[in-house]
């Protein structure tokens, strides 16, 4: 039988558990008492995300609080966007935002494909004369795109108001316009025997009307090709279609004006199957990300060749005119327009040319590393690097007493840091220190007081 406590002690052991549990209770009482009185009502409208997605709403992690109430992680940053505009009542904003979203969807992590990832959205809201934010949403993803140097890539564009004539004249319902939508936005994974199979079998699409669906959306070009479809027996016959037509002349003449036309496509097979589009749309893709071509894995070159080749579309966006209003209690409308770019696909494309190619990667900003040739001189290296640093120079020393120089040229070299400073003995007899640069492995010494100035120079353009 286990040995007993006196009662005193027993009393003694536990009065400071009975006076915390006090406290508790007593707290308790004070933020309302039982279970029923929820004194903290701050909380963002439920439900949000629902019926803006179209057929991606499946793509939406669902949860539910303790209370059983219908929540989701954050799908993507246009929503939340475009709540905080009405929420906040703002009429005009230009801003750019980069967050995390989620997609309960399959993985692919050699396409750069996750379910939990980062994007980077830039939106321009507010009353603007037609096509000029639009413009400048895809100058920007032109240029980034461009700057990144990821490979040659594609920026197709179109509109809803195109697509949604376009559906009319075929003689798709109305009430099938947005299902199928969804499935002409599978264009760039699918064969159109494979879209046309699914319109008529699955979406119950007549085969005359999803035949003259495939007529249109095999068409690109540019301001021509817009031009020519004002002109068509059918699609003239569509206000909403030679509206969307008419703007897109316009979006064009603003593109050659900001020299991308040589990137940007006209493109009636691009659908993007979110519902809350209302105007211009657009998507970014790579023509060839790796170093196997395209082709090789499309001919059956198996799954390797696959992987080292694309990671799908790296950008995406367009107009969404009438999401603001469906957060305003009053419903009023704030045109918006912006892109996403998706900034895992990138790193994805950059981490598989690094490995292509034999080019070290920077893997530090810093410009220069603090050493030591001989021991004892951990003092002299901690002096220097503190001159380099007040100087505004972005030094790296080894956090070790006694580290071998070679070991300190070795981790400039796995790391890609430029330069070298080598302080010894002699160096700091003469008021010199000895100037390495990590690729040529050339040295020269340079004084004490010109070591600021020369760093920079030499790491001018790194």
């Amino acid at each position: 039988m286990p040995a007993r406590l006196p009662s005193d002690r027993v009393a003694h052991h536990f009065s400071p558990i009975d006076e915390e549990v006090a406290k508790l209770l007593e707290l308790k009482v004070q933020l309302g008492g039982d279970e029923s009185r929820h004194q903290f009502t701050l909380k963002t409208a439920k439900e949000t995300l629902t019926g803006k997605y179209g057929e991606d709403s499946k793509l939406i992690y669902d949860l539910k609080d303790q209370g059983g109430e219908l929540l989701s992680l954050r799908y993507d940053l246009t929503v939340p966007f475009a709540r905080y505009l009405a929420m906040n009542k703002v009429t005009n904003i230009k801003r750019y935002h980069i967050a995390k979203v989620y997609r309960r969807d399959n993985p692919a992590m050699t396409r750069g494909r996750y379910r939990e990832f980062y994007q980077c959205d830039f939106d321009i809201a507010g009353q603007y004369d037609p096509m000029i934010p639009d413009a400048e949403c895809l100058k920007i993803v032109h240029e980034i795109l461009s700057e990144l140097e990821l490979g040659d890539f594609r920026i197709k564009v179109n509109d809803r108001r195109i697509l949604d004539g376009m559906f009319a004249v075929c003689g798709v319902p109305d009430d099938k316009f947005r299902t199928i939508c969804s499935t002409v936005d599978k264009l760039d994974k699918m064969s159109w025997e494979d879209v046309r199979s699914e319109m008529v079998k699955e979406k119950g699409l007549s085969e005359e009307a999803a035949d003259q669906i495939g007529q249109y959306v095999s068409l690109q070009g540019g301001m021509d090709l817009a031009e020519r479809l004002l002109q068509d027996a059918k699609m003239s016959q569509s206000k909403q279609a030679c509206a969307g037509l008419t703007d897109m002349k316009q979006l064009f003449s603003y593109l050659q004006l900001f020299q991308v036309t040589d990137k940007v496509v006209f493109d009636l097979s691009l659908a993007r199957g979110l519902d809350y589009y209302t105007g211009v749309i657009y998507e970014a893709i790579l023509t060839q990300t790796g170093p196997v071509p395209v082709a090789a894995a499309q001919n059956g070159a198996g799954e390797k060749a696959e992987e080292g080749v694309s990671v799908g579309s790296v950008a995406g966006g367009g107009r969404y005119d009438g999401l603001v209003g469906m957060f305003d209690p009053k419903g009023r409308k704030v045109p918006c327009v912006g892109v996403s770019i998706g900034i895992e696909r990138v790193f994805s494309i950059m981490e598989q040319k690094a490995e292509a190619s034999a080019e070290k990667v920077r893997t530090t900003e810093t410009q220069v590393m603090v050493a030591s040739a001989q021991k004892n001189l951990l003092e002299e290296r901690l002096r220097l690097t503190a001159e380099l640093w007040n100087a505004g120079i972005k030094a790296e020393v080894m956090y070790k007493k006694n580290p071998k120089l070679l070991s300190q040229l070795q981790h400039c070299e796995d790391s890609g840091i430029p330069l070298v400073a080598i302080l010894g003995e002699q160096e700091l007899k003469d008021g010199v220190v000895k100037l390495r640069t990590v690729h040529s492995r050339e040295e020269i010494d340079v004084s004490r007081a010109k070591l600021v100035e020369e760093i920079k120079r030499r790491t001018l353009d790194v």
